[in-house]
């Protein structure tokens, strides 16, 4: 059986001397969206921090590609092929839009995501993009940063509350978006509270609870159990 694109057995760390995760498990095959679920303060920035490099490692392993991410700089893990789009944007906001989308691209031989593929993938940005970031509405800014992350030519794409916090349009779209991702064959791990779309575009799902994966299944496991699983979220 070959090894998944992402393998996070037994992850335990924190920040400094302090524990936040304690045994999380999490496993995303290639071309495979899976998402991961918890109320706040449960673990999910940190989870992906860990796999990012920004948070100090305990015990477990975290393989990307066939190969150990433990002890690698976060530069590095990036290169390696995994794109983020963070909670907050985190945009250049005095650089245009142009500049936000190609300060972190990175070319494939095969083409890969360019500046004309993002706009094609979000046109509202193709006639702004010499607007600086600042000038954007939250929605915009939304598109920039998943167009930035693509531009790296992910083979993972990380999604934190990429939803949050938008109008309903936006996020409609943005949901749409994460479905031709999808259809595209690129592996997505995305963090959103709302359970009914995740149900609709998930292979599988992860809930952390305190630091500890609580709950697993398939899309349609949360389809079936989107109550239950809705409670455990917000006891």
């Amino acid at each position: 059986m070959s090894e998944p694109l992402l393998a996070v057995r037994s992850l335990a760390g924190g920040y400094g001397p302090v524990d936040v995760l304690f045994d999380v498990d999490l496993h995303i095959e290639p071309g495979h969206v899976v998402a991961l679920c918890g109320r706040n303060g449960m673990g999910k920035t940190s989870t992906i921090r860990a796999i990012m490099g920004a948070l100090t490692h305990r015990n477990g392993t975290i393989r990307f590609g066939g190969q150990s991410l433990v002890g690698k700089p976060p530069h590095v893990i990036a290169r390696l092929g995994i794109g983020i789009v963070p909670e907050g944007r985190q945009l250049f906001p005095s650089l245009s839009i142009r500049e936000n989308l190609e300060v972190l691209a990175r070319g494939t031989l095969t083409g890969g995501w360019t500046l004309q593929r993002a706009i094609d993938l979000f046109p509202r940005l193709g006639s702004m993009l010499d607007r600086p970031a600042w000038q954007t509405s939250g929605g915009e800014q939304q598109m920039i940063a998943i167009s930035r992350a693509l531009m790296t030519n992910p083979k993972l794409l990380i999604l934190d509350e990429a939803t949050e916090g938008l109008a309903p349009l936006v996020r409609h779209q943005i949901w749409q978006t994460l479905h031709r991702l999808k259809t595209e064959g690129l592996a997505l791990l995305v963090i959103d509270k709302n359970l009914r779309a995740l149900s609709r575009i998930a292979d599988f799902c992860y809930v952390l609870e305190r630091g500890r994966t609580s709950w697993r299944g398939t899309g349609e496991q949360l389809a079936a159990e989107r109550e239950n699983v809705e409670r455990m979220l917000t006891v």
